[in-house]
């Protein structure tokens, strides 16, 4: 079969606002195994961004090691990229974002390269609220080593080999949450109408925005017994509402009424809207969120979309109080004030 995708794409193609169409987003075709989750994920980065009429030149996409860390080939072939080492994708786009807080960071992972080499990294780019978008893919196995369980699979979940998982999961979105992440959501590949509102609402929140996202791996772990089996996911999705994600620059209409709603509003005057919210559930609210989470997993139910956001958030540069330009283009005059602003320093400590 061949690997090359096509040049070809219609010529009435629709732009956005930028004039760009989708073919600007795209990236190579797909290696991973037909019917993979990951690209619908990919789909959805990719849909997102045009849609928000994101510069791709502006765009940073960082990744670990695993089926997951492939994707960013797949989509945004005109962005800025970087395939870091096992686990330490934080680092990089730490690193990254303190050079050029210009730039829109997206970072994609998956459950091994986060809920275990990379756990120590994702406790502090959680901790340290880094302005970027931190995706998991997270389909409860190690799909480039042939399915064994993952961090995240579900106790008593059974493994294409047949061997049942004895072990507690890490749930990363409970964990995000108790280690102070400013946003956090969850959804299911399957599901775009729920997942692009999610990541454009990250996208625009300043801060860390996790979306741990469930995504079946049809080779290794979509079998009978498996917790994050197609099935299994569509069988105990537990939505904790519509959600959908509305620019301010665009007319805000809604016919839902008093009490069906919440309006969410960002700090860049962007809105999420919340339909139908389940009763006694405060996505402001991190005990809320908290205990939405621990009453669907007692239940077995898997609760998606969006489950905290702290609308006074702060990123990193604003907390450290970084320069607003990015380092490269900071001149001698700007790094080097002198002797005299060096001689103030030093006075100030004595």
């Amino acid at each position: 079969m061949s690997y090359i995708k096509p040049s070809f794409r219609h010529p009435d193609l629709p732009s956005n606002d930028l004039g760009y169409t989708k073919k600007d987003y795209e990236g190579v075709l797909s290696t991973l195994c037909a019917g993979c989750g990951h690209d619908s994920i990919s789909s959805a980065i990719l849909q997102s961004c045009f849609e928000m009429s994101i510069e791709p030149h502006k765009i940073a996409k960082i990744s670990g090691i695993g089926c997951s860390s492939k994707t960013p080939t797949y989509f945004l072939g005109n962005s800025h990229g970087f395939n870091s080492v096992h686990g330490r994708m934080p680092s990089v786009a730490t690193g990254a974002n303190l050079a050029n807080r210009e730039l829109t960071y997206i970072g994609v992972s998956g459950d091994g390269d986060t809920a275990s080499i990379g756990m120590g990294q994702f406790a502090h780019v959680v901790r340290r609220n880094l302005n970027m978008v931190y995706i998991v893919m997270n389909n409860g196995c190690y799909g480039l080593t042939k399915g064994q369980d993952s961090a995240t699979a579900d106790i008593g979940s059974k493994s294409k080999a047949g061997s049942v998982n004895i072990y507690e999961p890490i749930d990363l979105a409970s964990l995000a949450l108790e280690l102070g992440a400013s946003f956090v959501g969850r959804s299911f590949s399957g599901d775009k109408h729920q997942l692009i509102p999610l990541i454009k609402a990250a996208i625009s929140h300043p801060g860390f925005a996790l979306i741990d996202v469930v995504s079946p791996c049809v080779t290794f772990n979509n079998n009978a017994g498996s917790t994050k089996a197609y099935d299994y996911v569509r069988d105990h999705l537990d939505a904790t509402s519509t959600v959908d994600f509305v620019p301010m620059k665009k007319e805000i209409v809604t016919s839902y009424q008093d009490g069906s709603s919440k309006e969410v509003t960002m700090h860049d005057g962007s809105v999420i809207h919340l339909q139908k919210l389940a009763e006694g559930w405060d996505p402001l609210d991190r005990e809320s969120a908290l205990n939405a989470l621990h009453t669907a997993r007692n239940k077995g139910e898997i609760l998606t979309g969006l489950l905290y956001m702290d609308a006074e958030s702060q990123g990193l540069h604003d907390m450290i109080e970084t320069v607003n330009k990015p380092l490269n283009s900071l001149a001698e005059k700007e790094l080097c004030p002198g002797n005299q602003a060096l001689q103030n320093i030093n006075e100030s400590f004595r």
